[in-house]
């Protein structure tokens, strides 16, 4: 278990710990004002800049989760190191589809934190695994 070294880490893990719920109003809850969420990818589902609260919780994590599963996928935190503002996280997510088929992918993740919040989020993911599972290669 990856335990926290100071208030930055704790709220990441929190958070992640509160996405894996699917329980999107908690997050929402957690989310600065500005959040913007950037997933560092091309062309596969969730690609782009997602800014304000609107924008990811119903444009972006709502349509998301919506191709899993009910409570999934998990993102399970493997290590986590922070400087200052910024937490830097190594993950897995894992969980099913809507269709039943397995995900099990790996995640980098660098965090921002401003007055306690999550502000902004840079998403490193296996995109060919991704495009893969859903027949975009």
């Amino acid at each position: 278990m990856v335990r926290p070294d100071n208030d930055n880490e704790r709220l990441v893990l929190e958070f992640f710990a509160v996405l894996s719920t699917g329980e999107l109003e908690r997050v929402r809850a957690m989310l600065h004002d500005d959040i913007a969420w950037i997933p560092q990818v091309k062309d596969i589902p969730g690609a782009g800049v997602h800014q304000g609260k609107k924008a990811v919780v119903d444009e972006f994590l709502a349509p998301v989760r919506g191709m899993f599963a009910p409570g999934d996928p998990k993102t399970i935190v493997d290590s986590i190191a922070s400087k200052g503002s910024l937490v830097l996280v190594e993950s897995h997510g894992e969980g099913k589809l809507a269709d039943g088929r397995p995900y099990e992918n790996r995640y980098a993740w660098a965090v921002e934190v401003k007055d306690g919040k999550i502000f902004r989020i840079r998403e490193y993911m296996d995109s060919l695994y991704v495009a893969r599972l859903f027949g975009m290669v």
